[in-house]
Protein backbone atom coordinates (compact mmCIF):
# COMPACT_ATOMS: atom_id res chain seq x y z
CA UNK A 1 0.00 0.00 0.00
CA UNK A 2 2.70 2.60 0.68
CA UNK A 3 4.83 1.60 -1.66
CA UNK A 4 2.26 1.87 -4.10
CA UNK A 5 1.81 5.28 -2.84
CA UNK A 6 5.41 6.33 -3.00
CA UNK A 7 6.24 4.99 -6.66
CA UNK A 8 3.14 5.24 -8.50
CA UNK A 9 2.42 8.51 -10.56
CA UNK A 10 0.09 11.24 -10.26
CA UNK A 11 -1.32 10.98 -13.66
CA UNK A 12 -1.69 7.07 -13.75
CA UNK A 13 -5.31 6.18 -14.57
CA UNK A 14 -5.44 3.61 -12.72
CA UNK A 15 -4.34 5.20 -9.58
CA UNK A 16 -7.85 6.24 -8.22
CA UNK A 17 -8.77 3.09 -8.14
CA UNK A 18 -5.86 1.96 -6.61
CA UNK A 19 -6.20 4.14 -3.99
CA UNK A 20 -9.75 3.24 -3.01
CA UNK A 21 -8.86 -0.48 -2.23
CA UNK A 22 -11.44 -1.74 -0.10
CA UNK A 23 -9.05 -4.16 1.81
CA UNK A 24 -6.14 -1.10 1.73
CA UNK A 25 -9.43 1.15 3.63
CA UNK A 26 -9.63 -1.71 6.20
CA UNK A 27 -6.15 -2.08 7.13
CA UNK A 28 -5.69 1.56 7.57
CA UNK A 29 -9.27 1.35 9.41
CA UNK A 30 -7.48 -0.82 11.54
CA UNK A 31 -4.65 1.05 12.16
CA UNK A 32 -6.03 3.94 13.11
CA UNK A 33 -8.28 2.26 15.62
CA UNK A 34 -5.52 0.95 17.58
CA UNK A 35 -3.91 4.10 17.77
CA UNK A 36 -7.24 6.13 18.90
CA UNK A 37 -7.03 3.10 21.54
CA UNK A 38 -3.15 3.35 22.13
CA UNK A 39 -3.42 7.72 22.75
CA UNK A 40 -6.64 7.11 25.13
CA UNK A 41 -8.93 9.65 23.03
CA UNK A 42 -12.73 9.52 23.28
CA UNK A 43 -15.63 12.08 21.75
CA UNK A 44 -14.66 13.64 25.52
CA UNK A 45 -11.28 13.89 24.93
CA UNK A 46 -10.94 14.02 21.03
CA UNK A 47 -7.67 14.29 18.68
CA UNK A 48 -8.32 17.89 16.73
CA UNK A 49 -7.19 17.07 13.62
CA UNK A 50 -7.01 19.93 10.53
CA UNK A 51 -7.16 19.74 6.73
CA UNK A 52 -5.97 23.01 5.25
CA UNK A 53 -6.78 21.88 1.75
CA UNK A 54 -10.47 22.61 0.15
CA UNK A 55 -9.77 19.89 -2.28
CA UNK A 56 -9.33 17.44 1.04
CA UNK A 57 -12.23 18.49 2.80
CA UNK A 58 -14.32 17.80 -0.18
CA UNK A 59 -12.95 14.48 -0.54
CA UNK A 60 -13.69 13.64 2.43
CA UNK A 61 -17.33 14.60 2.67
CA UNK A 62 -17.45 12.69 -0.91
CA UNK A 63 -15.85 9.66 0.69
CA UNK A 64 -17.86 9.54 4.30
CA UNK A 65 -14.63 9.58 6.08
CA UNK A 66 -15.33 11.15 9.25
CA UNK A 67 -18.22 8.65 9.65
CA UNK A 68 -15.77 5.67 9.51
CA UNK A 69 -13.08 7.28 12.19
CA UNK A 70 -12.85 6.48 15.77
CA UNK A 71 -15.17 8.94 18.09
CA UNK A 72 -12.10 10.67 19.11
CA UNK A 73 -10.57 11.63 16.18
CA UNK A 74 -12.31 14.74 14.64
CA UNK A 75 -11.45 16.31 11.21
CA UNK A 76 -11.87 20.25 10.99
CA UNK A 77 -11.93 21.96 7.90
CA UNK A 78 -9.46 25.04 7.82
CA UNK A 79 -9.09 27.95 5.31
CA UNK A 80 -8.19 25.74 2.15
CA UNK A 81 -10.45 27.52 0.04
CA UNK A 82 -8.92 30.58 -2.11
CA UNK A 83 -12.44 31.84 -2.66
CA UNK A 84 -13.53 31.49 0.45
CA UNK A 85 -10.85 32.96 2.59
CA UNK A 86 -11.08 35.85 0.03
CA UNK A 87 -11.49 39.03 2.19
CA UNK A 88 -14.68 41.23 1.46
CA UNK A 89 -12.75 44.34 0.79
CA UNK A 90 -11.02 42.22 -2.46
CA UNK A 91 -14.30 40.90 -3.72
CA UNK A 92 -16.01 44.95 -3.56
CA UNK A 93 -12.47 45.64 -5.33
CA UNK A 94 -13.11 42.96 -8.03
CA UNK A 95 -17.06 43.92 -8.54
CA UNK A 96 -15.63 47.92 -8.83
CA UNK A 97 -13.68 47.25 -11.28
CA UNK A 98 -15.98 45.47 -13.29
CA UNK A 99 -18.67 48.86 -13.28
CA UNK A 100 -15.53 50.45 -14.98
CA UNK A 101 -16.74 50.77 -18.77
CA UNK A 102 -15.19 49.08 -21.66
CA UNK A 103 -13.22 46.48 -19.23
CA UNK A 104 -13.27 43.15 -20.05
CA UNK A 105 -13.39 41.05 -16.55
CA UNK A 106 -11.80 37.27 -17.12
CA UNK A 107 -12.25 34.94 -14.13
CA UNK A 108 -12.40 31.65 -12.64
CA UNK A 109 -15.94 29.88 -12.34
CA UNK A 110 -16.02 29.76 -8.96
CA UNK A 111 -15.65 33.76 -8.41
CA UNK A 112 -19.13 34.61 -10.53
CA UNK A 113 -21.35 34.23 -7.29
CA UNK A 114 -19.15 35.17 -4.41
CA UNK A 115 -21.13 37.66 -3.08
CA UNK A 116 -19.90 41.07 -1.89
CA UNK A 117 -21.44 43.66 -0.12
CA UNK A 118 -23.96 44.40 -2.37
CA UNK A 119 -23.42 42.34 -6.04
CA UNK A 120 -21.59 39.70 -7.46
CA UNK A 121 -20.28 39.28 -10.62
CA UNK A 122 -22.86 36.94 -11.98
CA UNK A 123 -24.94 39.85 -11.05
CA UNK A 124 -22.80 42.34 -12.93
CA UNK A 125 -22.63 40.70 -16.02
CA UNK A 126 -26.41 40.13 -15.79
CA UNK A 127 -26.32 43.96 -15.76
CA UNK A 128 -24.45 44.12 -19.34
CA UNK A 129 -20.67 43.89 -17.64
CA UNK A 130 -18.55 41.94 -19.62
CA UNK A 131 -17.73 39.47 -17.12
CA UNK A 132 -16.09 35.89 -19.34
CA UNK A 133 -15.32 32.38 -17.07
CA UNK A 134 -11.30 31.46 -18.79
CA UNK A 135 -9.65 28.12 -17.51
CA UNK A 136 -6.32 30.03 -17.62
CA UNK A 137 -4.82 33.65 -17.03
CA UNK A 138 -3.36 32.40 -20.96
CA UNK A 139 -6.52 32.63 -22.11
CA UNK A 140 -7.36 36.16 -20.93
CA UNK A 141 -3.86 36.97 -22.67
CA UNK A 142 -5.03 35.53 -25.98
CA UNK A 143 -7.92 37.55 -25.71
CA UNK A 144 -5.33 40.94 -25.30
CA UNK A 145 -3.51 39.71 -27.53
CA UNK A 146 -6.12 38.91 -30.62
CA UNK A 147 -7.82 42.16 -30.17
CA UNK A 148 -5.52 44.80 -28.83
CA UNK A 149 -8.36 47.64 -28.25
CA UNK A 150 -9.75 45.58 -25.64
CA UNK A 151 -8.97 45.38 -21.91
CA UNK A 152 -8.59 42.48 -20.35
CA UNK A 153 -8.55 42.36 -16.43
CA UNK A 154 -7.75 38.72 -14.93
CA UNK A 155 -8.88 38.12 -11.44
CA UNK A 156 -5.98 36.84 -9.64
CA UNK A 157 -7.34 34.39 -6.87
CA UNK A 158 -5.51 31.18 -5.22
CA UNK A 159 -3.00 29.70 -3.43
CA UNK A 160 0.96 28.78 -4.68
CA UNK A 161 -0.77 26.21 -7.56
CA UNK A 162 -2.09 29.39 -9.61
CA UNK A 163 0.28 31.88 -8.65
CA UNK A 164 3.12 30.92 -11.01
CA UNK A 165 0.88 30.61 -14.30
CA UNK A 166 -0.47 34.21 -13.42
CA UNK A 167 2.92 35.15 -13.09
CA UNK A 168 3.86 33.47 -16.52
CA UNK A 169 1.04 35.53 -18.18
CA UNK A 170 2.08 38.96 -16.75
CA UNK A 171 5.89 38.23 -17.61
CA UNK A 172 4.63 37.10 -21.58
CA UNK A 173 2.38 40.23 -21.29
CA UNK A 174 5.47 42.54 -20.25
CA UNK A 175 7.64 41.00 -23.00
CA UNK A 176 4.93 41.20 -25.84
CA UNK A 177 4.05 44.77 -24.25
CA UNK A 178 0.36 43.93 -24.01
CA UNK A 179 -0.94 47.25 -22.51
CA UNK A 180 -4.43 46.21 -22.62
CA UNK A 181 -3.92 42.74 -20.09
CA UNK A 182 -3.66 43.77 -16.59
CA UNK A 183 -4.57 41.79 -12.93
CA UNK A 184 -6.28 42.12 -9.92
CA UNK A 185 -4.25 40.21 -7.72
CA UNK A 186 -5.54 38.44 -4.60
CA UNK A 187 -3.17 35.98 -4.29
CA UNK A 188 -2.43 33.96 -0.98
CA UNK A 189 0.48 32.72 0.76
CA UNK A 190 -0.22 28.78 2.69
CA UNK A 191 2.26 29.05 5.48
CA UNK A 192 2.17 32.66 6.72
CA UNK A 193 -1.76 31.20 7.29
CA UNK A 194 -0.87 28.34 8.78
CA UNK A 195 1.08 29.98 11.29
CA UNK A 196 -1.79 32.36 12.25
CA UNK A 197 -3.93 29.72 12.71
CA UNK A 198 -1.31 27.63 14.84
CA UNK A 199 -0.83 30.58 17.01
CA UNK A 200 -4.46 31.03 17.94
CA UNK A 201 -5.63 30.40 21.44
CA UNK A 202 -9.00 29.45 20.33
CA UNK A 203 -7.87 26.84 18.28
CA UNK A 204 -5.50 24.22 19.93
CA UNK A 205 -4.88 21.43 16.68
CA UNK A 206 -2.94 18.21 17.60
CA UNK A 207 -2.08 17.71 13.94
CA UNK A 208 -2.11 19.11 9.96
CA UNK A 209 -3.19 17.47 7.12
CA UNK A 210 -0.95 19.37 4.57
CA UNK A 211 -1.86 20.15 1.16
CA UNK A 212 -1.26 18.15 -2.15
CA UNK A 213 -1.77 20.98 -4.75
CA UNK A 214 0.44 23.79 -3.05
CA UNK A 215 2.73 21.30 -1.61
CA UNK A 216 3.73 20.22 -5.53
CA UNK A 217 5.00 23.71 -5.51
CA UNK A 218 6.39 24.36 -2.25
CA UNK A 219 7.80 21.10 -1.14
CA UNK A 220 8.72 19.95 2.43
CA UNK A 221 11.05 22.50 3.74
CA UNK A 222 8.84 25.55 3.73
CA UNK A 223 6.57 23.22 6.59
CA UNK A 224 9.27 22.70 8.73
CA UNK A 225 8.28 25.27 11.17
CA UNK A 226 5.19 23.50 12.45
CA UNK A 227 7.23 20.65 14.10
CA UNK A 228 10.28 22.35 15.41
CA UNK A 229 8.28 25.95 16.48
CA UNK A 230 4.73 24.43 17.11
CA UNK A 231 5.16 21.00 18.27
CA UNK A 232 2.64 19.72 16.30
CA UNK A 233 2.48 16.83 13.67
CA UNK A 234 2.21 17.17 9.36
CA UNK A 235 1.93 15.42 6.80
CA UNK A 236 1.40 16.54 3.10
CA UNK A 237 -1.53 14.10 1.92
CA UNK A 238 -3.32 13.40 -1.11
CA UNK A 239 -6.37 13.08 -1.93
CA UNK A 240 -8.21 9.34 -2.04
CA UNK A 241 -9.26 7.49 0.52
CA UNK A 242 -6.66 5.96 0.76
CA UNK A 243 -4.29 8.71 1.09
CA UNK A 244 -6.38 10.45 3.66
CA UNK A 245 -6.67 7.78 5.65
CA UNK A 246 -2.88 6.85 5.90
CA UNK A 247 -2.05 10.58 6.62
CA UNK A 248 -4.42 10.10 9.61
CA UNK A 249 -2.41 7.14 10.59
CA UNK A 250 0.63 8.96 10.13
CA UNK A 251 -0.29 11.84 11.95
CA UNK A 252 -1.27 9.82 15.07
CA UNK A 253 1.98 7.60 15.16
CA UNK A 254 3.97 11.33 14.95
CA UNK A 255 1.15 11.83 18.49
CA UNK A 256 2.68 8.90 19.87
CA UNK A 257 6.17 9.49 18.81
CA UNK A 258 5.68 13.12 20.72
CA UNK A 259 4.62 11.38 24.00
CA UNK A 260 7.08 9.03 23.94
CA UNK A 261 9.59 11.64 24.12
CA UNK A 262 10.32 11.28 20.10
CA UNK A 263 11.06 13.87 17.85
CA UNK A 264 8.63 15.31 15.13
CA UNK A 265 9.00 15.26 11.59
CA UNK A 266 7.07 16.61 8.55
CA UNK A 267 6.36 13.86 6.74
CA UNK A 268 5.01 13.42 2.98
CA UNK A 269 3.32 10.82 2.24
CA UNK A 270 2.03 11.95 -1.37
CA UNK A 271 5.49 11.35 -2.87
CA UNK A 272 3.84 10.04 -6.23
CA UNK A 273 3.23 13.64 -6.88
CA UNK A 274 5.14 15.97 -4.61
CA UNK A 275 9.26 16.37 -4.74
CA UNK A 276 10.55 17.01 -1.25
CA UNK A 277 11.92 20.14 -3.37
CA UNK A 278 8.97 20.61 -4.83
CA UNK A 279 8.84 22.68 -7.72
CA UNK A 280 12.07 24.89 -8.56
CA UNK A 281 10.75 26.25 -12.28
CA UNK A 282 7.21 27.19 -10.54
CA UNK A 283 8.67 28.95 -7.31
CA UNK A 284 11.09 31.40 -9.67
CA UNK A 285 8.59 32.28 -11.82
CA UNK A 286 6.58 33.40 -8.56
CA UNK A 287 9.85 35.32 -7.30
CA UNK A 288 10.54 37.07 -10.78
CA UNK A 289 6.66 38.48 -10.74
CA UNK A 290 5.74 39.05 -7.45
CA UNK A 291 6.93 39.81 -3.95
CA UNK A 292 5.60 39.22 -0.54
CA UNK A 293 2.98 41.18 1.06
CA UNK A 294 0.76 41.57 3.63
CA UNK A 295 -2.60 40.10 3.35
CA UNK A 296 -6.04 40.33 4.64
CA UNK A 297 -7.51 36.42 5.03
CA UNK A 298 -11.64 35.96 5.35
CA UNK A 299 -11.54 35.08 9.34
CA UNK A 300 -8.10 35.26 9.64
CA UNK A 301 -7.68 39.05 9.46
CA UNK A 302 -4.65 40.63 8.37
CA UNK A 303 -1.38 38.08 7.94
CA UNK A 304 1.87 39.47 7.35
CA UNK A 305 3.52 38.34 4.16
CA UNK A 306 0.61 36.30 3.55
CA UNK A 307 -0.38 37.92 -0.01
CA UNK A 308 1.29 38.63 -3.59
CA UNK A 309 1.92 42.05 -5.47
CA UNK A 310 3.49 42.75 -8.26
CA UNK A 311 7.15 43.89 -8.48
CA UNK A 312 7.91 47.15 -9.59
CA UNK A 313 8.62 46.61 -12.93
CA UNK A 314 5.28 44.97 -13.76
CA UNK A 315 3.76 47.88 -12.04
CA UNK A 316 1.71 48.43 -14.95
CA UNK A 317 0.13 45.64 -15.20
CA UNK A 318 -1.77 46.09 -11.72
CA UNK A 319 -5.33 46.83 -12.51
CA UNK A 320 -6.21 48.54 -9.24
CA UNK A 321 -3.42 50.91 -9.92
CA UNK A 322 -3.99 51.19 -13.84
CA UNK A 323 -7.77 51.75 -13.26
CA UNK A 324 -8.67 52.97 -9.93
CA UNK A 325 -11.85 51.04 -8.80
CA UNK A 326 -14.40 53.11 -6.46
CA UNK A 327 -14.90 50.74 -3.51
CA UNK A 328 -17.78 51.02 -1.95
CA UNK A 329 -18.01 50.63 2.31
CA UNK A 330 -17.84 47.40 2.69
CA UNK A 331 -20.23 45.19 4.48
CA UNK A 332 -19.99 41.74 5.98
CA UNK A 333 -22.75 39.80 4.87
CA UNK A 334 -24.96 39.61 8.00
CA UNK A 335 -25.03 36.52 10.19
CA UNK A 336 -22.48 34.61 7.94
CA UNK A 337 -20.34 32.89 10.39
CA UNK A 338 -17.54 32.03 7.26
CA UNK A 339 -14.87 33.29 9.03
CA UNK A 340 -15.31 31.32 12.32
CA UNK A 341 -15.62 27.98 9.72
CA UNK A 342 -12.83 28.55 7.92
CA UNK A 343 -10.66 28.97 11.20
CA UNK A 344 -11.93 25.58 12.20
CA UNK A 345 -14.27 27.06 15.57
CA UNK A 346 -17.46 26.17 13.92
CA UNK A 347 -18.59 23.14 11.85
CA UNK A 348 -20.13 24.27 9.28
CA UNK A 349 -23.80 22.75 10.08
CA UNK A 350 -23.75 25.03 13.22
CA UNK A 351 -23.70 28.31 11.75
CA UNK A 352 -27.47 29.27 12.32
CA UNK A 353 -27.62 30.62 8.39
CA UNK A 354 -26.69 26.78 7.15
CA UNK A 355 -28.86 25.10 4.75
CA UNK A 356 -31.69 27.63 5.47
CA UNK A 357 -31.43 31.31 4.08
CA UNK A 358 -27.54 30.29 2.98
CA UNK A 359 -27.77 27.49 0.24
CA UNK A 360 -25.83 26.51 -2.73
CA UNK A 361 -28.15 28.22 -4.78
CA UNK A 362 -28.64 31.25 -2.58
CA UNK A 363 -25.45 31.81 -0.88
CA UNK A 364 -24.99 34.07 1.88
CA UNK A 365 -21.64 33.84 2.09
CA UNK A 366 -18.26 31.93 0.16
CA UNK A 367 -18.15 28.93 2.25
CA UNK A 368 -21.20 27.98 0.37
CA UNK A 369 -20.59 28.88 -3.12
CA UNK A 370 -17.00 27.52 -4.05
CA UNK A 371 -16.54 24.05 -5.33
CA UNK A 372 -13.69 23.66 -2.37
CA UNK A 373 -15.73 25.64 0.06
CA UNK A 374 -16.69 23.57 3.56
CA UNK A 375 -20.36 24.66 3.57
CA UNK A 376 -20.65 23.35 -0.07
CA UNK A 377 -19.39 20.03 1.36
CA UNK A 378 -21.43 19.49 3.78
CA UNK A 379 -24.68 20.83 2.20
CA UNK A 380 -24.23 18.71 -0.53
CA UNK A 381 -22.70 15.50 1.20
CA UNK A 382 -25.46 15.87 3.79
CA UNK A 383 -23.03 16.13 6.63
CA UNK A 384 -23.77 16.51 9.91
CA UNK A 385 -21.95 16.67 13.19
Amino acid sequence: MSQTANHGTATDPRLSEAFRNPKDVAVLLKRIRSLAVELDVSAARPLLLMEVCGTHTMAIAKFGLRSVLPEGIRLLSGPGCPVCVTANYDIDRIIATSRIPGLTITTFGDMLRVPGSSSSLLERRAEGAEVLVVYSPLDALAMAATDPERQVVFVGVGFETTTPIVAAAVRRAAEADLRNFSVLAAHKRVPPALTALLADPDLQLDGLILPGHVSTILGEEPYAFIPRDFKIPAVICGFEPVDILECIALLLEQVVCLRTGGELQVLNAYRRAVMPEGNPTARAVIEQVFDPTDAEWRGLGSIAGSGYQLQSQYAGFDAAARFHPQVEPTVEPKGCRCGEVLRGIMAPNDCPLFGKTCTPEHPVGPCMVSSEGSCAAYHNYRISI
